[in-house]
């Protein structure tokens, strides 16, 4: 495992925005309090044997700490909350790119 921001994907039909507030109920069990997109990421990796190219929408969602859980124990191992100069090792390949684009608006 590693340390990652929560993330997801549209289902078909669904609008970004709530997608972005599904995935934030299904992984951390909080309602989302604002919403603010960052920009957009090209993200080149392999995925299973073959390189892919993504298109990545990042976004910074306001939560209420106290009522954030682990709503996908099966998936998730751990959550903490950290600075940003404070995040344990390992972190997730694209999680550096994450923080230089956007460390100006945390």
């Amino acid at each position: 495992g590693c340390w990652d921001i929560g993330g997801g994907g549209a289902e078909f039909g669904e609008k970004i925005l709530d997608s972005v507030r599904r995935e934030i109920v299904e992984e951390y069990g909080a309602e989302p309090i604002e919403i603010e997109h960052l920009g957009y990421r090209d993200v080149h990796r392999e995925h299973k044997g073959e390189q892919t190219h993504w298109i990545a929408l990042d976004f910074k969602v306001l939560v209420d700490p106290l009522r954030v859980k682990n709503a996908e124990p099966e998936k998730i191992q751990e959550l903490g909350w950290f600075t940003m100069d404070s995040i344990p090792n390992p972190i997730h390949s694209q999680l550096g790119t994450f923080f230089e684009n956007y460390k100006d608006r945390f």
